[in-house]
């Protein structure tokens, strides 16, 4: 999460009055700084992690800017009727892959949040052969891109999107 918060903050991307979600958020700390560079932000996670996802919102914003972040629950592959189809701007997600039972879920999720126009941003660890099996996934769905390696902690940054694969080099 520390990776792509870095990344947001570097300024590449601006989410200024962009929808965005976050998927399987944890503490909500990429949720947070999403909100505080501007975004209308969507905070996700399974129900059990939902009352210190908003304590933590609750904790991190300053009170004009909470109104700017909701924390909803989100199953991967079940809740998604809560959800209007392609109605982000932005997808993130930060260590969300490395569950393979998940992976069929998330990649439904991601193709039922997306429009053409929706970036999705994840970063992660490719620490095993199932997580190299998630980004054939994905690349058979979307065109992905690595966009930023952080060596110091072997984080990759993936850029996802709808459409034409004829970019795709």
């Amino acid at each position: 999460a520390v990776v792509l918060c870095t990344y947001l903050e570097m300024g590449g991307i601006d989410l200024r009055d962009r929808s965005v979600i976050e998927l399987g958020a944890g503490t909500g700390l990429l949720g947070i700084v999403a909100t505080l560079l501007g975004a209308r932000v969507t905070i996700t996670d399974r129900a059990a992690a939902l009352e210190f996802l908003e304590s933590n919102v609750q904790a991190n914003l300053p009170s004009e800017l909470r109104p700017r972040a909701v924390v909803k629950e989100l199953t991967w592959g079940k809740d998604l009727g809560n959800f209007p189809p392609g109605a982000f701007d932005f997808i993130l997600g930060a260590d969300i892959v490395y569950l393979e039972e998940t992976f069929a879920e998330l990649l439904q999720t991601l193709e039922h949040l997306c429009s053409e126009q929706t970036v999705i941003l994840l970063s992660c660890r490719i620490r095993y052969e199932r997580d190299h099996k998630f980004l054939k996934m994905l690349r058979g769905r979307f065109s992905v891109y690595e966009v930023h390696y952080d060596s110091s902690k072997d984080v990759h940054i993936y850029k996802a999107q709808r459409g034409s694969r004829k970019d795709d080099f």
